[in-house]
């Protein structure tokens, strides 16, 4: 008798492309509003072997600390989107570097309130195996083989916004460990989640500048209000971590303008 155990990784990514396993989809978010009701993923197959995909959508709670939590009834404040999409096609078998479209709808939006509605769509990895045909399990004593196949999933938000959705941030409580790891607070205000890229530079007493930490697609969903968060600094380039400013600056970029969203600076001693 054999046995199969999956061994299933979900990966939230918010960056502008995305990839696990051998999947790689772009963009990493789709956000529907204004007049926009309907928009493509493109996904490829970057690996060596045919990969076959199942399509779905799946809700998920932010943390405060950045982590994700699947949920199926929303937080207070939060709302679904995955009622008012639909995609085609249902799954898809990938061979290698092939590629494919996904088209996602927007559907049944006159009677949404204005707002922000988020869902996760989600690419779990099916195996491709037959499992009669593997000899290479283990087995016991007793004729049992076990084996263990890592089953990759990845999600993206799809995010619809109604009406007048606004949101601004600020970032606050920045401390420095021995370590030199920068500890910040992300704070959100209005009814939309914010999402950007964060730079870190060391500027000296002497004024010399010196980008030290560069992060890409951070993001805060509604409803959290806060997001902490922390980055390791770039000790490789004769930073005095005791001397001189430490500048963070977020900001987002729509289309090929960057807008900052926020700042906050630490004097260091």
């Amino acid at each position: 008798m054999k046995q199969y155990l999956i061994m299933l990784c979900m990966i939230f990514f918010s960056i502008n492309t995305t990839a696990q396993g051998n999947l790689l989809i772009a963009p990493a978010r789709v956000v529907f509003e204004g007049q926009s009701r309907m928009q493509e993923l493109n996904l490829a197959n970057t690996g060596k072997d045919t990969a076959r995909y199942l399509i779905s959508f799946i809700e998920i709670k932010m943390n405060e600390d950045g982590t994700f939590k699947q949920i199926s009834q929303p937080d207070s404040g939060q709302q679904f989107a995955s009622g008012n999409l639909r995609y085609f096609p249902r799954s898809v078998i990938l061979a290698p570097n092939e590629a494919q479209t996904i088209k996602i709808q927007l559907v049944k939006t006159s009677q949404l309130a204005p707002g922000e509605y988020r869902s996760h769509i989600y690419f779990r990895a099916e195996s491709m195996e037959k499992p009669l045909a593997d000899r290479s399990a283990l087995k016991d004593s007793f004729g049992l083989s076990v084996k263990l196949i890592p089953v990759f999933g990845i999600s993206i938000p799809v995010i619809i916004r109604v009406g007048d959705t606004r949101a601004a941030a600020n970032i606050s409580g920045l401390t420095l460990t021995p370590e030199n790891r920068l500890s910040m607070t992300f704070n959100r205000t209005g009814n939309a989640s914010i999402y950007g890229g964060i730079t870190v530079i060391h500027i000296s007493e002497k004024g010399k500048v010196s980008e030290v930490g560069v992060v890409n697609g951070l993001a805060v969903y509604t409803p959290n209000l806060s997001r902490q968060f922390n980055i390791n600094l770039d000790d490789k380039q004769g930073v005095d971590y005791h001397k001189g400013m430490l500048r963070v600056v977020y900001t987002t970029k729509k289309g090929t303008v960057s807008t900052q969203l926020a700042k906050a600076e630490l004097q260091l001693k």
